[in-house]
């Protein structure tokens, strides 16, 4: 039987993030894993916006 309470990875384009999200990874910790690709860590910090090279994701910094 499948947990409908876990989010599913890589399925939504873009995430707005926050600095308590740091260190950045995809997919992000809340979200199914085994689905997904393997988990990356992404450099946000210094431009404020990334994108994942496995899924192509993109990752916004917001401020708090």
């Amino acid at each position: 039987m499948q947990n409908t309470d876990i989010p599913q990875a890589c399925t939504k384009r873009c995430y707005e993030v926050t600095r308590s999200n740091l260190p950045l990874s995809c997919p992000l910790p809340d979200m199914r894993l085994w689905d997904a690709h393997p988990r990356v860590y992404l450099p946000i910090e210094a431009t404020g916006h990334v994108i994942c090279p496995y899924c192509e994701a993109e990752f916004i910094l917001k401020n708090e």
